[in-house]
């Protein structure tokens, strides 16, 4: 008998995301505030038959969102995979290690502490203090990046590393409090809607940048899926097999970092995608082969941050949900799922 016939097959499963996506998009660009209709959608996207009203809605206003929550999605959801593989923790997230505390460090010194010093980012140009917000938000992550991957490079035990990332996104945290309490009214509101995160920063060509940057990263994750691979069955077993766990921990880490600091600095902490994710992977694939987890995980996290986007935006009236509240009530339940579903395990 043929072997082959009892090895699932991921074709399906993995073409079936792909319409998702290809669903899921097409709804964030109908949907919203004004109604249009499938005709003037698709003109809009071939680029005839469409108003100039109809094209600056679908390229200026939606289109972006939909690049924006694609890249976010898919990099949240990949740096949750690896860190959780990493550190062998199915708990650790995109904020287990400090990175998206960093990133609102960065924008706490822009938009407070400027404010103390009578420097005012929130007048001006709105693309100018847009930047601004951005780049902060970028070093900061970047800054608590660096310091992670020093510590990686210097310590060989991972759980060290874990516990100094921790310890220093509760030292970042403490920083923000403090600048939050000397801070205006008015820069202490900017900052607190920057937290609550949105997929509707970003202009056409920011977004098509951070969805290229994003997904040569996750390109690049691939690579590792062998060594990934081997530190599940643990790094006796990795070193075993001759990978220099050191190494591969502090390139991992980096690429985990940079995808984190892509997704915050651009749109906001986004809270419990890379935290979910990898888990909704691992059930729907039953694998935990990263050559497969990788591209299954980065697509269902596409997904999901599409319909939190679309849930968000509330069709049909002018406001939308802040999309943390919207990932957060998705979220939750899944990560109280996973908890209660490993209790069971143990249990019998």
């Amino acid at each position: 008998m043929n072997q082959n016939q009892h090895k699932p097959s991921f074709a399906i499963p993995v073409t079936i995301l792909l319409l998702v996506l290809l669903v899921l998009s097409m709804l964030n660009l109908w949907f919203g505030s004004v109604d249009l209709s499938w005709k003037e959608l698709v003109g809009s996207i071939l680029g005839h038959h469409a108003t100039p009203q109809t094209n600056i809605i679908i390229w200026e206003y939606r289109m972006p969102q939909v690049f924006t929550a694609i890249a976010v999605g898919m990099g949240l959801s990949v740096s949750g995979l690896l860190l959780q593989t990493v550190f062998r923790n199915p708990l650790a997230g995109p904020s287990v290690l400090g990175i998206s505390s960093g990133a609102s460090f960065g924008v706490a010194i822009v938009v407070l502490a400027g404010s103390a010093l009578g420097i005012n980012v929130l007048q001006g140009a709105f693309m100018l203090n847009d930047m601004a917000v951005v780049t902060a938000a970028f070093a900061g992550a970047l800054l608590v990046m660096a310091i992670i991957l020093y510590v990686s490079g210097r310590i060989g035990n991972i759980v060290t590393v874990l516990i100094i990332g921790i310890m220093l996104g509760y030292a970042v945290s403490a920083v923000v409090g403090v600048l939050q309490f000397f801070s205006g009214t008015e820069e202490l509101h900017a900052y607190v809607l920057w937290g609550l995160g949105s997929f509707s920063k970003n202009s056409l060509a920011r977004s098509e940048l951070v969805l290229l940057i994003t997904l040569l990263t996750v390109a690049a994750t691939w690579f590792f899926a062998i060594p990934l691979n081997a530190m599940l069955l643990g790094e006796n077993y990795a070193r075993s097999l001759g990978f220099n766990l050191k190494k591969y921990n502090t390139v991992i880490l980096l690429l985990a970092g940079l995808l984190i600091a892509l997704g915050t600095a651009f749109t906001g902490p986004i809270a419990f995608i890379g935290l979910a994710v990898p888990h909704l992977a691992r059930a729907r694939f039953n694998t935990s082969n990263h050559k497969i987890l990788i591209p299954a995980t980065l697509l269902t996290g596409a997904n999901l941050a599409l319909l939190c986007n679309l849930i968000a935006r509330l069709p049909g009236m002018d406001v939308s949900l802040p999309i943390n509240a919207v990932t957060s009530m998705i979220g939750a339940p899944i990560v109280i799922w996973i908890i209660v579903k490993r209790s069971k395990i143990k249990v019998s």
